[in-house]
């Protein structure tokens, strides 16, 4: 698909069909994901791909939409704190640098005619608890996988005018 189309026709998916997601789909889209630029390329992130099926109650626990589940995928994307680079002010490009990794992710699947639904509302100490995540590693951004089952509604968005400034605040 064409970049401005894919962006254009892209959605939060809150329906999946149970359809399994090829291994060379799941490839390609943690392929584009690996690929995202992080500040110093320093890549400090962790993706980790979980099946869903057997394993929805525990998934409850992280974040308690049905719809989270209804994917054979769910995607976790962590930060690594101390692998990030840190800008003089001492700020943590961490949380950009999975941002970035996370729409890589979400584009590529749906090139691929994939669903996703980026979610950061979810309960970091379940999420801890249930993919046994170490002290160092920092559940930043949740996203199911697999075929849409819904249609995609109207996009809401602001214009240009009212997000760009040029030259000067």
């Amino acid at each position: 698909m064409e970049f401005s189309e894919l962006v254009r026709e892209r959605y939060s998916v809150r329906a999946y069909k149970p359809d399994p997601v090829e291994d060379e789909k799941l490839e390609r889209v943690l392929e584009a994901a690996r690929l995202a630029p992080t500040a110093a390329n320093r890549q400090p992130f962790q993706l980790i791909v979980i099946h869903t099926e057997g394993r929805e109650e525990a998934f409850y626990d992280v974040y308690s939409k049905a719809w989270f589940v209804e994917p054979p995928l769910l995607i976790c994307a962590c930060g690594l704190p101390e692998r990030g680079w840190t800008r003089r002010d001492g700020k943590s490009y961490v949380d950009v640098d999975v941002a970035i990794v996370m729409d890589h992710l979400i584009l590529a699947a749906a090139n691929e005619g994939l669903g996703t639904c980026w979610v950061g509302a979810f309960d970091p100490d379940a999420a801890r608890d249930v993919l046994g995540l170490p002290d160092d590693v920092e559940p930043i951004a949740f996203t199911p996988l697999g075929y849409p089952a819904d249609e995609p509604g109207s996009k809401k968005r602001k214009s240009l005018e009212d997000l760009v400034r040029h030259e000067r605040w």
